[in-house]
């Protein structure tokens, strides 16, 4: 199988490059493509020793041409992000100024971020319908995940959006219960970045309860929500959900505080010069702050169970509802737990009614990600001020007002339509 990955100069990749080499058995190919070169070629020749320090086979190489790199292939992953670190601290900081949190995944940030990466994937996943083999499955990473699934699937792309979060606590959950990670099944449902895990199934016995009786204290620091909440929930909800319950609170730690994408830039060199070092061949430790827990395993899982080599294990990806949450249009896109095969692609398991307050936020969040693609799609300060209306942690005429002219002001040299 040959794998592509767009955006393969990213410092991350050596952590999905490790996954290849330690599970990826199906894999005799793996091509990084990616503009920035130099950064490429560091990046890259890492890649290349940790496969060969783990003593697999498959040909790895990188360009910057994307034509080359995705013909053939069976599959691409598809990783970007527009704008590098700059545009991850604008997006981070400009929705401060109105009270509003900070966040490259939702909110304004969220928005900003959409609205310059959906027309670059879709340019992409043309491309790839042009050169790769016939059926080749895009695999996105690129947040925010269910905006971009939800343009490539309207756009007749065969795509299936990647989030590191359910398997997270997949493998939280078996290191507490003492059983291995195979035999965790979450019920995981939601969109991207807005999940719950409302069950913990092993063996057929749901252990949450006994999680959140025992763990109460150590999963509430887990994903940054006072124990009320979970106790009062009955399910973990995923830490992005820390900017719905607690807004304020981020809003007040964030203001004058250095960003993630701060952060992130100042690892991200490091990491690089790490990289350099001709005797480095393991993933550094440092890399486990850069993000992306467990990215690789979800990554090498999906694909094996997408083309035939393993169509027991459970996935959570995003995909079309059709109908797994009734209250939600079919062409929506929603995460949930699902298996995935050959002949039938990813499949969402059963989900049973969602209780009225999660079922009211993903409605409304639904809406807002609808008209947010749109935007994207048709640009126009209209559309980005509406999609900031509607979105509920900004949601008042005043800062979708201020917003919209600061994220237009913001991402202009991303924005085609609004030069």
């Amino acid at each position: 199988m040959k794998i592509a990955v767009i955006g393969g100069g990213s410092t991350y990749t050596p952590e999905l490059i490790d996954g290849f080499a330690r599970l990826g058995s199906m894999v005799t190919e793996l091509v990084l493509i990616d503009p920035a070169a130099e950064r490429l070629e560091i990046v890259g020749a890492f890649a290349r020793r940790i496969l060969e320090h783990q003593g697999h086979p498959a040909k790895i190489w990188w360009t910057g041409d994307l034509d080359a790199g995705v013909t053939d292939a069976d599959a691409v992953l598809i990783q970007l992000r527009v704008g590098g670190q700059t545009a991850r601290i604008s997006d981070e900081t400009f929705p401060l100024a109105c009270g509003c949190v900070g966040q490259e995944t939702t909110g304004a940030g969220g928005l900003g971020k959409a609205l310059r990466t959906v027309p670059v994937v879709l340019e992409v996943a043309e491309r790839i319908r042009e050169r790769a083999k016939p059926g080749a499955w895009i695999i996105d990473f690129t947040n925010p995940v269910g905006i971009v699934t939800r343009a490539l699937l309207d756009a007749g792309h065969k795509a299936v959006g990647l989030c590191n979060v359910a398997i997270g606590f997949q493998r939280k959950f078996a290191a507490l219960l003492g059983v291995a990670p195979s035999s965790v099944v979450l019920d995981h449902v939601g969109l991207n970045h807005l999940t719950w895990e409302r069950a913990v199934w092993v063996d057929g016995v749901d252990r949450l309860p006994s999680l959140l009786s025992t763990h109460l204290s150590e999963i509430s620091s887990l994903v940054d929500l006072p124990l009320t909440v979970l106790s009062t929930l009955g399910n973990v909800p995923s830490y992005y959900l820390s900017y719905f319950y607690n807004h304020d609170k981020h809003v007040r730690d964030m203001t004058g505080a250095p960003t993630r994408g701060q952060k992130v830039a100042e690892l991200e060199a490091t990491l690089l010069e790490m990289y350099r070092d001709a005797t480095l061949v393991e993933k550094p430790e440092l890399l486990g702050q850069r993000g992306g827990a467990f990215y690789s395993e979800a990554a090498v899982g999906l694909l094996a169970s997408l083309h035939g080599y393993d169509d027991s294990a459970v996935h959570s990806v995003n995909v079309r509802n059709n109908g797994t949450l009734p209250f939600l249009a079919d062409s929506a896109v929603i995460e949930v737990s699902a298996r995935a095969s050959l002949a039938g692609g990813p499949v969402p398991l059963p989900v049973t009614l969602l209780a009225p307050d999660l079922a009211g936020l993903v409605a409304h969040v639904s809406a807002y990600e609808e008209l947010a693609l749109d935007a994207a799609l048709r640009g126009g300060r209209d559309r980005v001020y509406r999609a900031m209306l509607a979105h509920p942690l900004i949601g008042q005429h005043e800062y979708a007002d201020a917003l919209a002219d600061d994220l237009i002001a913001a991402g202009r040299d991303h924005l085609a339509w609004a030069r």
